[in-house]
């Protein structure tokens, strides 16, 4: 029998791949845009989003064992799926596009509907809920860095 946290790992897996999604072209555009002094950190974003996955994944498990196969759970893990799209498309979207608004936009969504997730799942679990705490608290710097990308790279807004 297939256990529900490999269900929740492969799927999250699987959309995960999308970021991949990226030309050469694509990643040089990115390379030569400006970044703000204080961004100093930006070698450990790759860490720091791997780390807010686990935590999203090991959240929708434990919702997901709470009551498994209910509708509300289902309406729940199309949240965290949604969440975790959004998520994924800021890089291929964004570099595709050329546009660090759409980054930003897309930032902000994922903002948003993290902090409607953990309204969803904190009645049902506060580990589940705490679990997506670092993604609550991620989420703005990233967007907030996109956004003052803008400024120094107006053309690329």
């Amino acid at each position: 029998m297939i256990k529900s946290w490999m269900v929740i790992g492969g799927v999250a897996f699987l959309v995960a791949l999308a970021a991949n999604l990226i030309t050469p072209s694509d990643r040089q555009w990115f390379k030569r845009l400006q970044r703000p002094r204080w961004l100093t950190f930006e070698g450990a974003i790759p860490i720091i989003w791997t780390v807010i996955f686990i935590c999203g994944a090991w959240s929708a498990y434990i919702v997901w064992e709470k009551d498994p196969g209910s509708t509300s759970t289902r309406l729940i893990m199309g949240l965290y799926l949604l969440l975790e799209i959004i998520t994924i498309a800021y890089t291929p979207v964004m570099f595709r596009l050329r546009s660090l608004k759409v980054g930003t936009i897309l930032g902000g969504t994922g903002f948003i509907i993290s902090a409607l997730l953990i309204l969803a799942v904190l009645s049902i679990s506060g580990w589940a809920a705490l679990l997506l705490v670092p993604y609550l608290l991620w989420s703005p710097i990233g967007t907030y860095t996109t956004w003052q990308m803008i400024s120094l790279n107006p053309q690329d807004a």
